[in-house]
């Protein structure tokens, strides 16, 4: 058995708003800023956040992040991409 077959078996699905707060965690805002655009205090923000890597057996955001994306919990949708830059041409 992997370890990630350890972890899906203990895993449970996230919550709409527990994925929610992922995915603004998955792009980079703070839990101040999660606090703001949901309308939860930060303090709600962070159990939610809790909750999930327990959920995911996750050590950290980005470990969390990761192991959605592979679990299907989100998608490269719900990450937005930056932007790319246009790349340069030698002229010959």
């Amino acid at each position: 058995m992997t370890m990630l077959d350890a972890r899906t078996r203990r895993y449970t699905t996230l919550t709409d708003r527990q994925r929610e707060v992922l995915a603004l965690a998955a792009n980079g805002k703070t839990n101040a800023v999660i606090s703001r655009r949901t309308g939860l205090s930060p303090v709600t923000v962070a159990r939610h956040l809790s909750i999930v890597y327990r959920a995911l057996g996750a050590r950290d955001r980005a470990n969390a992040v990761a192991l959605a994306l592979l679990l299907g919990e989100l998608t490269r949708e719900d990450i937005d991409q930056p932007a790319r830059r246009p790349t340069r041409t030698s002229a010959a």
